[in-house]
């Protein structure tokens, strides 16, 4: 994991509001791009971004692709923060 990748994907408000959808349970692409108004393309290409940063996982089941959230890496980042301010 990369803080730098974490904190850049954290940063945009869509990335952080499709973690949010997550938190709930696994979602599939379509549904997560049914919850904004941008094309399906903007939409993949967030989640591109948040995978990368290995804060989202993807399953293929047939023909759809299963999005769930990866904790562990938040996690790494909450004890850093909390770290650097001393708690």
């Amino acid at each position: 994991m990369s803080l730098q990748n974490t904190l850049q994907a954290l940063a945009d408000p869509t990335r952080r509001e499709i973690l949010n959808l997550l938190k709930k349970g696994p979602l599939p692409a379509g549904e997560i791009s049914a919850q904004f108004n941008m094309t399906a393309p903007s939409v993949s290409r967030h989640l591109s971004v948040l995978k990368a940063a290995d804060l989202i996982r993807d399953t293929r089941k047939g023909q759809f692709i299963i999005y769930e959230l990866n904790a562990s890496v938040l996690e790494e980042t909450l004890l850093w923060i909390t770290e650097l301010k001393g708690g």
